[in-house]
């Protein structure tokens, strides 16, 4: 079994070695798509889990364990780009580049290959233009 997680750490448990003990604990192979992840911050951690689905299970009752939410990568956002303002906001919390403001004419770019539906840009925009679709 092959899934896509998405964790988020709390900025005290940054000091726990997780992906290791997700390894050596559970027979669960990591693949580390994308990493935002600073000493006395909150983190991000976008990883694909393989192994079985008991030890995967068994994984991710480790990371509740731990203070560490983890969101199945299952989701996809809608952005409503017609109403957009281009003021930034959602910029500052894209940990994985999906938006960024062009420098030449300081419009918002979205791209959506690079976005993994985290939801941080749909708390961070004042407009509210982010949605957060749940795909099956």
């Amino acid at each position: 079994m092959k899934q896509k997680y998405i964790l988020t750490f709390p900025s005290y448990a940054i000091e726990e070695p997780i992906t290791y003990n997700l390894v050596k604990s559970f027979d669960i192979k990591i693949n580390i798509l994308k990493a935002e992840i600073a000493s006395g911050q909150e983190g991000n951690l976008l990883i694909e889990m393989q192994a079985d689905e008991a030890n995967i299970e068994n994984g991710l009752k480790y990371l509740k364990k731990n203070n560490i939410e983890c969101h199945l990568f299952s989701k996809q956002i809608n952005f409503r780009k017609e109403d957009c303002v281009d003021c930034g906001a959602c910029t500052a919390v894209c940990f994985t580049g999906a938006l960024k403001m062009e420098n030449t004419n300081w419009k918002l770019q979205f791209d959506a290959e690079k976005c993994v539906a985290c939801g941080l840009c749909s708390k961070a925009c004042p407009l509210r233009l982010f949605e957060i679709k749940i795909s099956n």
